[in-house]
């Protein structure tokens, strides 16, 4: 009776073996991985890679893969599940993912068509939500990483604030929240403006910054040259990305906060006098000088709206004209978008209004 047992424990462990054999080869055929540095991939925007990870936490980046499969699935950890991405499948937004603080895979489409099909993961949150890590994809059925689309026709990096970012553009309430679920910097005007023109975004933009004085210890001179925004020995390689056209929109965080003398970050920048005119203009002639020193063949388009610092009387549309006149550098260009004379921050409706603005500046003075 023993030696029965031990012959029927044998097979049972021998048909064991050979069932995970079997699971193992179905998985193999029906299912496939691609790291995160694989070349197939494309990032847009700056981005922190290694071996194994892509780090995203500048708003508005991006990771696209095209491939064939029924289904696509990536593996991503985020630093305070504070983020979110939209999901688009074929152009088209199909959900949107909330990642988690832990290692996890997250099913980002099923059910697909068989054929070709395009991923994007758009971060729709500015880096004060913290960062996320992915890992790679995994592709299901007849699948099959493809080439990369061809390149885009033009390359934008924009530097903003709050209105850049799309804080608060999905807050339909009129709280004027710019927290993680009201964040949409894909219908911000950058990100409209870039899909527009089929162009590669990379934006450097954190609500509440500004030129000469921010609502926190960091302002964009000290921030524009960054990879991680969180460490200031962190420092991006300018020659990994040349844009054609630099969008500069700042000046709405300086307009209220050099009016506040009580505020500690203008005690902090300013002392106890407000900035005269002088040095505002020479601050934002340094920072435009700055860039211009990185780029020295881009078209760079100085603008400022939709928010109060553009109504009736402001005189910060003033200092960026003296700004550039100043310049003369005929490739840096003065716009002032119109006040949108509403409360807060711009609605989805206000960012596009932004967008079809500077779309047809940019047609009618860049050509394009």
């Amino acid at each position: 009776m023993t030696q029965y047992l031990h012959s029927m424990n044998v097979m049972n462990y021998k048909n064991l073996i050979f069932g995970l054999f079997l699971v193992g080869a179905l998985r193999c055929q029906g299912q496939s991985f691609i790291k995160a540095n694989d070349p197939h991939i494309r990032y847009e925007g700056r981005i922190a890679r290694t071996d194994s990870t892509a780090e995203l936490s500048w708003p508005a980046t991006s990771v696209t893969i095209n491939f064939s499969g029924t289904r696509i699935s990536a593996i991503l950890k985020d630093e305070r599940s504070d983020n979110n991405y939209n999901v688009i499948i074929d152009g088209k937004v199909f959900n949107i993912l909330h990642p988690d603080i832990f290692k996890k895979t997250y099913r980002l489409a099923y059910n697909l068509k068989p054929g070709k099909h395009t991923l994007e993961l758009f971060k729709r949150t500015e880096w004060a939500m913290g960062k996320t890590w992915l890992y790679g994809f995994e592709l299901y059925g007849e699948n099959k990483v493809l080439p990369l689309s061809p390149p885009k026709k033009h390359k934008l990096e924009f530097y903003g604030n709050s209105i850049t970012c799309g804080y608060a553009d999905e807050d339909s309430t009129g709280m004027d929240r710019g927290t993680s679920p009201y964040e949409n910097g894909y219908m911000s005007y950058a990100a409209i403006t870039a899909r527009h023109f089929d162009a590669e975004l990379y934006s450097i933009s954190k609500s509440g910054i500004g030129v000469t004085v921010s609502w926190f210890p960091l302002i964009m001179q000290e921030m524009y040259d960054r990879l991680d925004a969180t460490d200031p020995y962190s420092k991006w390689n300018f020659s990994k990305y040349t844009p054609d056209v630099v969008v500069i929109n700042l000046f709405q965080n300086d307009a209220w906060i050099s009016k506040l003398p009580d505020n500690d970050q203008f005690k902090a920048r300013f002392g106890k006098t407000a900035p005269t005119e002088e040095f505002i203009v020479n601050a934002y002639s340094k920072l435009v000088k700055s860039i211009r020193a990185k780029y020295p063949e881009a078209k760079i388009v100085c603008i400022l709206g939709s928010m109060d610092a553009t109504e009736a009387g402001s005189p910060w549309p003033g200092y960026i004209e003296k700004a550039v006149s100043d310049l003369k550098d005929p490739k840096v260009y003065e716009h002032i978008i119109p006040y949108k004379n509403t409360k807060g921050h711009p609605s989805i409706r206000e960012q596009q209004a932004m967008a079809d603005d500077l779309i047809r500046f940019i047609h009618s003075r860049i050509g394009w």
